[in-house]
């Protein structure tokens, strides 16, 4: 098992173009591109390792790729049926993603995962794929994987969701570009939406009216994707954060997508008090342009609202609210506990080790704000968790393990951190 000592950081000035490339964005741009006539170009394509899992699954269903380290080249005639077991590795967004996907592929697929992903539920992905006629079945009756796809016809539907998730959305629309008829579905608040604008940007027949997605069938191949993926706000809050617990201290991210669903948590934390501007530079398949966040006293907040919006920086802005003076409260958030931890529990577990006062709840917790006290801070495998405690260490010096799963979203975060204060990895 692996880990990290952080040194308490000084006051620090960085400016970084660096910031790992979108993973939710990469994860989706290879997999469109099988849905393409001619050929996709991906610039900036996040080489961790949940996309190049999602990569090799694509080669897998026969698509041809060409990839020079620097751009990738996707041309598909169609999916076929692969004699590979499909390995998602830790993602749970490739693998919810891939059962819409292939859930009408003609052929037989199992998709897997490592020993974290098999534990996670994909009930909420399979049971509604079932009921618009999916042939879909795994481990504790489909909630588990691996998960067996047998492509079948599929229904119309029009789907009311009981929760707001990206994930779930994204596979019943991909299902729906190959159903029988229109299809509508409605979620509670509105989720991230790259995939619906990726994929009405390649010419699919994709609505949004509030929060109702209507889905057209596709009568023919979609236009080919030519993409540059932004810089990942989840992976540049980390940063973020860094700056505006660090006394005297700003930060400058460039390239970020600065779609609304995506960057909540800036939000959050300029409530708290940080001081954070944006500036647009390109307005394409996403809105892209710098985050500027520098120091300033921060205060608690609330956080109930839009948590899906939010979903993946919930740990590193309650790094956050650790720092700031009064009690800070998330609510409605039951989502984080079927991330790739429980996210509610190890947040408050490893709040607790480092000295601060918190209480949890089934849908949240609160966070005293207070001193953050030196600590070894186990990651469950979650590189959320990981990374957060690790910028948590800035303030107190820290030792977290099992940290190899940064790799699946930001190989490079340790070399940006090194530019800020001390790292010692074994």
């Amino acid at each position: 098992m692996s880990k990290v000592k952080v040194e308490v950081s000084g006051e620090f000035s960085l400016i970084t173009s660096q910031i790992a490339p979108d993973k939710s964005i990469s994860h989706r741009s290879v997999m469109f591109s099988m849905l393409a006539s001619g050929t996709s170009v991906i610039k900036n394509f996040l080489r961790a390792e949940d996309t190049l899992n999602s990569l090799e699954i694509v080669r897998n269903l026969g698509a041809k790729i060409e990839d020079d380290g620097v751009t990738i080249k996707i041309t598909s005639d169609g999916i076929k049926e692969s004699s590979e077991i499909l390995d998602c590795g830790n993602s749970g967004t490739g693998m919810r993603l891939f059962c819409g996907f292939l859930s009408s592929a003609n052929g037989h697929f199992v998709l897997t995962g490592d020993e974290y992903l098999r534990r996670r539920p994909m009930k909420r992905v399979t049971a509604p794929l079932r009921d618009i006629g999916a042939k879909l079945d795994g481990r504790d009756n489909g909630n588990l994987a691996p998960i067996s796809i047998r492509g079948a016809s599929l229904k119309a539907f029009n789907y009311e969701s009981k929760i707001a998730s990206a994930q779930v959305k994204s596979a019943m629309i991909l299902a729906a570009l190959r159903a029988d008829s229109v299809c509508k579905y409605t979620e509670p608040e509105l989720s991230r939406d790259h995939t619906e604008r990726m994929l009405k940007g390649m010419g699919a027949g994709i609505s949004v009216d509030g929060l109702v997605t209507t889905i057209s069938p596709m009568k023919e191949l979609l236009s080919p994707l030519d993409i540059r993926v932004p810089a990942d706000p989840s992976s540049a809050f980390f940063f973020a954060v860094a700056a505006a617990i660090t006394p005297n201290s700003k930060v400058i991210l460039e390239g970020i997508t600065l779609n609304e669903t995506r960057i909540e948590a800036f939000k959050a934390l300029e409530k708290m008090g940080a001081n954070i501007s944006y500036k647009m530079i390109d307005d394409k398949y996403e809105p892209i342009g710098d985050i500027t966040v520098k120091y300033a006293p921060l205060q608690a907040i609330t956080v109930d609202k839009n948590i899906s919006w939010l979903i993946d920086e919930l740990p590193a802005l309650s790094i956050a609210f650790a720092c700031a003076k009064g009690i800070s409260v998330v609510k409605n958030a039951e989502e984080l506990r079927v991330k790739e931890s429980d996210r509610i529990s190890t947040v408050v577990d490893g709040l607790k080790s480092c000295g601060i006062e918190t209480t949890e709840y089934e849908d949240g917790y609160t966070v005293k704000g207070g001193t953050l006290s030196n600590a070894t801070i186990d990651s469950h495998g979650d590189h959320r968790i990981a990374m957060s405690f690790i910028i948590a260490g800035l303030k107190c010096g820290m030792e977290v393990t099992d940290i190899d799963c940064i790799n699946t979203s930001f190989p490079n975060f340790f070399e940006l951190l090194s530019k800020i204060t001390k790292v010692k990895l074994s």
